[in-house]
């Protein structure tokens, strides 16, 4: 009897510390394995074809025939939402080629592609393949000069440019710029072309290899900065975990990144970030979180003086565990007053908590200048259901002038469109 407790509990009190363990940290993972309650995209067409606005005038839905629900996504009065493109995959990163083609990378299917909208009824006409075969695709990036156009792409493993033909929407000429780490987790790479001076540089954000740790990589949780062809390869700003997005503030010129703090501290603990990049500056990973917190769970070390003292406090905190990718700005032109230079920051959503979070776009109020003003206020909601199941994940946003603005969804596979219904004035 003895003999079959030892052989058989070891393995039982396992499995119990493993379902506490989960229980703790990852029972919120449910949205993200399941798979969404229903199609999105077909609920969005639904109300389309029924030619009734979205939304109404009392900023209330109506019901709809596709499954028998209500329409699930809360939009501010005033706006509408369609399907832009859909059955891509994973889209990512957005951008636009010089002829003003809607660009995405589809980092699980390896492709780069063009999304024309020809006859401008707001929807894609084709989804024309710019680069196949392509391992982990993300960043993207176009620099034209006179009539010849880069492409630069972000792999996994390296940053490659193409010549561009505008017209036939081709890359082609691949040169690879540089290598990059292709181990261990934060696989996704992403490209900004800043002006500093006369000089146009390339930046290009690469996460840790885990969730904390002290990287053997030394191109690991940093950007990096670089000239457009490549060369003089440096650290632009380390200390960053996981800075997936990152844009220019149209006043500023300054360089805004959304950070994802480390896993394993609790629901509420560290909060995720909106840095504002400085070159050569230290924004505390993985020693450091939120405003100068020594993280005593990770780095056992003793200090005579606190280790993060010089480290860069976040600008924006943002819940924790919520995974903010995709940031922009709201331009002047064509959006109304109250929402001029804010700040929309998509919610990918969360998996390292009890309860999930995120799963949504929300807004900052900024004053020109980038100053937050207020409390932050969901701008659309509803991609988590009261079930905690998740009929999508917004990952980027990208907006225009003229009250116009696309969303990608790597869950649903779409990209969506949002547009102001009446111009503003």
């Amino acid at each position: 009897m003895k003999k079959i407790l030892f052989l058989v509990l070891p393995p039982i009190l396992l499995l119990i510390g493993l379902s506490i363990y989960f229980g703790q940290y990852f029972s919120g993972i449910k949205p993200i394995l399941e798979n969404p309650p229903y199609d999105i995209a077909s609920v969005l067409e639904t109300q389309q074809s029924q030619e009734s606005p979205l939304p109404n005038p009392e900023n209330q839905y109506p019901e709809t025939p596709v499954n028998n629900t209500n329409f699930p996504l809360a939009l501010p009065k005033g706006f509408a939402l369609s399907i832009f493109a859909k059955d891509l995959g994973t889209p990512r990163v957005l951008t636009t080629d010089p002829n003003g083609n809607l660009v995405t990378s589809l980092i699980k299917e390896g492709k780069v592609v063009a999304l024309p909208d020809i006859n401008a009824d707001g929807k894609a006409d084709s989804t024309k393949v710019i680069l196949d075969k392509l391992h982990q695709p993300h960043g993207l990036a176009f620099d034209c000069e006179a009539d010849f156009c880069t492409l630069f792409v972000a792999e996994t493993e390296k940053i490659s440019a193409y010549t561009y033909n505008k017209e036939k929407m081709t890359a082609e000429n691949p040169k690879k710029l540089f290598d990059l780490p292709n181990n261990g987790g934060h696989y996704s790479r992403t490209l900004l072309i800043i002006q500093m001076g006369d000089q146009k540089k390339l930046l290009t954000s690469v996460g840790s290899s885990c969730n904390v740790c002290y990287e053997a990589d030394e191109r690991r949780a940093k950007v990096l900065i670089s000239n457009l062809d490549g060369t003089d390869l440096k650290d632009y700003s380390s200390g960053l975990r996981n800075a997936v997005f990152m844009k220019t503030h149209p006043v500023t010129g300054e360089t805004w990144v959304t950070e994802m703090g480390r896993d394993l501290l609790g629901d509420n603990i560290p909060p995720e970030e909106i840095n504002i990049l400085k070159k050569g500056a230290n924004y505390g990973w993985p020693i450091c979180y939120d405003d100068k917190i020594h993280d005593s769970n990770f780095d056992k070390n003793q200090y005579i003086r606190n280790p993060c003292e010089d480290t860069i406090v976040p600008h924006i905190k943002m819940q924790a565990h919520s995974a903010p990718l995709g940031l922009a700005f709201v331009p002047e032109e064509g959006w109304p007053e109250e929402y001029r230079n804010d700040l929309l920051v998509a919610f990918h959503g969360s998996w390292n908590r009890k309860e999930p979070t995120g799963y949504k776009i929300v807004r900052y109020n900024l004053t020109p200048e980038g100053e937050v003003q207020g409390e932050p206020e969901d701008f659309i909601s509803g991609w988590l259901t009261k079930e905690n199941q998740a009929s999508g994940r917004p990952v980027d946003i990208l907006i225009f002038p003229g009250g116009t603005a696309y969303i990608s969804d790597d869950k649903a596979g779409v990209i969506y469109k949002l547009s102001l219904m009446s111009p503003a004035m």
